[in-house]
């Protein structure tokens, strides 16, 4: 890839973009933890909102395991993209391919990041205090037990299930409900333009003319 003249390879292009992204998450995430109180929102619009919450689970508040052991996994996984990113750029494959795996193994480090090191570094957040920096290793957790900071969130539908439906009538229903941040978004983006790409490539390969047999002139 060339910028003004300047030859980026595959490898410093995933570098760098892992770097861009690490860094504009954890400028978010730092900035609503040490401004805002836990629960606090912003509007931003009727369908937007900034709300700073916090979860120990994986993206989008979603928890199958406790605490250290989904730490743990996240690592393990993150060694396994960054391990075949290198294989990638060894050898000629696509450059958007590369980018999208980078580009999720960029967001998974983010929140991993928080999980690390958010609970060595902070105090605790509360409903009624913003947390604050303290001497490291005196936060509100121990490493890998701290919790990802999560802020994005867009109620694009707010209504009312209809009486007549079982168990969920009249109780309220939210399209988009979860909270999430910019990390999540990385990998959701990441994954879906791969996905996307594997389907075109697939359905693309799969198309086989037949062409009809040819009369014989007569």
């Amino acid at each position: 890839m060339k910028i003004k003249g300047i030859n980026i390879s595959d490898g410093r292009l995933s570098v760098l973009l892992i770097i861009v992204i690490l860094i504009i998450d954890q400028i978010i995430k730092i900035t609503v933890k040490t401004n805002m109180c836990l629960g606090e929102s912003i509007r931003i619009t009727d369908w937007f909102f900034i709300e700073f919450i916090e979860y120990i689970g994986m993206a989008y508040g979603i928890t199958f395991f406790n605490k250290l052991v989904l730490s743990l996994f996240r690592i393990v996984l993150i060694g396994i993209i960054g391990y075949y990113i290198c294989k990638l750029v060894k050898r000629e494959h696509s450059r958007g391919y590369v980018v999208c795996l980078s580009i999720i193994l960029a967001g998974a480090s983010g929140n991993i990041f928080d999980s690390m090191f958010y609970g060595l570094i902070f105090d605790a957040s509360t409903p009624f205090e913003v947390a604050n920096l303290v001497p490291f290793g005196s936060g509100y957790a121990s490493f890998l037990h701290g919790k990802v900071v999560d802020m994005f969130y867009f109620p694009l539908i707010v209504t009312t299930w209809p009486d007549w439906m079982p168990y969920w009538g009249g109780k309220e229903f939210i399209f988009f409900s979860p909270v999430f941040n910019f990390a999540d978004c990385c990998v959701v983006v990441g994954i879906f333009v791969i996905a996307g790409y594997v389907f075109w490539n697939e359905k693309k390969q799969g198309k086989v003319e037949i062409q009809p047999p040819k009369g014989k002139e007569k």
